[in-house]
């Protein structure tokens, strides 16, 4: 049996450890939020982030939520820190298909395992890329341009954001469909690849609808189709290449993860705030504009997704030897 002097002492150390257990149990969020885009700004990762955060804060009564970027390496970098972060909701990811799904097949000795270091909390949006063409190119339909590829082999060269890039991995999968062969030019970043492309130095690109939809809605580029296996309410006129390619889809989607070991009942309050915000119309427009739908989905579905494009794009990039820079 403990002293009654041992019991004292034990009573007396209650109150000096009762703080931090009320701290360790504090609700979420009980500091600033950071959603983590492992991209540098003005890219649609950012493009659409920077909304989400913004009404986010406004759901959460106006508690601050901000978006830090942290580019290098397709996105390697930041989600590494991520990672790493403390698993209490306070710190999240913009993850992106190219991040979850491409990476881990492009980058050898990738620091991170998707679905053992991340924790799914929603996905927030798809959006379809867009098959865009400078005007000289004498198609103006899917079909057009896979006839015209297919009597001139390699002669036809197209642009991406960089090797593994979405811009890349949408148009490798679009050949490996088509049976085309063009030559893949990669760029640093989309901005240098777009303007070489308005210029007519560059024929194609398979980019993001932020990329293009600007340059396409000023007739500078001409948009042949989109990745979406079904029209987009956010693309009206731009049909799915799917008409042309049976079956063929490839859409970029976009939501956030948080470290591992965050707490099931933070990834369902945030889950739960999200899910909210995606039927806010400000935010439905805004979506529309960058060309992307708003896609809400439990954790537990996003997880499903990630696991099945993780497959997917393995075997792809696989099939087309793609490799990063």
């Amino acid at each position: 049996m403990p002293s009654r002097r041992t019991l004292l002492r034990a009573s007396a150390l209650l109150p000096l450890a009762a703080p931090g257990l009320v701290q360790a149990q504090a609700p979420w969020p009980s500091r600033p939020v950071t959603i983590v885009v492992p991209f540098p700004p003005g890219g649609s990762n950012d493009l659409l982030a920077r909304p989400v955060a913004l009404k986010l804060q406004q759901a959460l009564g106006g508690h601050p939520v901000v978006v830090e970027n942290r580019g290098g390496a397709g996105g390697t970098v930041g989600a590494q820190m991520v990672t790493r972060a403390a698993p209490d909701g306070h710190t999240l990811m913009w993850g992106h298909v190219g991040t979850l799904a491409v990476n881990p097949w492009i980058y050898p000795n990738i620091p991170y395992d998707v679905l053992r270091d991340f924790a799914p909390v929603a996905l927030v949006a798809t959006l379809p890329s867009i098959l865009t063409i400078h005007p000289s190119l004498p198609a103006r339909t899917p079909a057009e341009f896979i006839a015209y590829a297919k009597a001139n082999p390699g002669a036809l060269d197209y642009g991406s954001a960089g090797n593994g890039a979405a811009s890349h991995i949408t148009m490798a999968a679009f050949c490996d469909a088509a049976g085309i062969e063009l030559t893949h030019i990669p760029y640093r970043g989309n901005g240098p690849m777009l303007a070489d492309l308005i210029a007519g130095r560059l024929k194609a690109s398979f980019a993001g609808a932020p990329v293009v939809l600007p340059s396409v809605r000023d007739n500078r580029l001409l948009a042949l189709g989109m990745s979406a296996l079904t029209p987009s309410p956010a693309l009206p006129g731009i049909a799915p290449i799917a008409q042309a390619l049976p079956g063929f889809e490839v859409v970029q989607w976009h939501g956030l993860v948080a470290p591992a070991a965050t707490p099931p009942e933070v990834v369902a309050r945030i889950n739960a705030a999200v899910n909210g915000l995606l039927g806010d119309a400000d935010l439905a427009a805004r979506l529309t504009l960058e060309g992307a739908d708003a896609a809400p989905r439990s954790p537990e579905a996003f997880r499903t997704l990630i696991a099945s494009e993780l497959e997917r794009f393995r075997a792809l990039i696989t099939r087309a030897g793609i490799k990063a820079d």
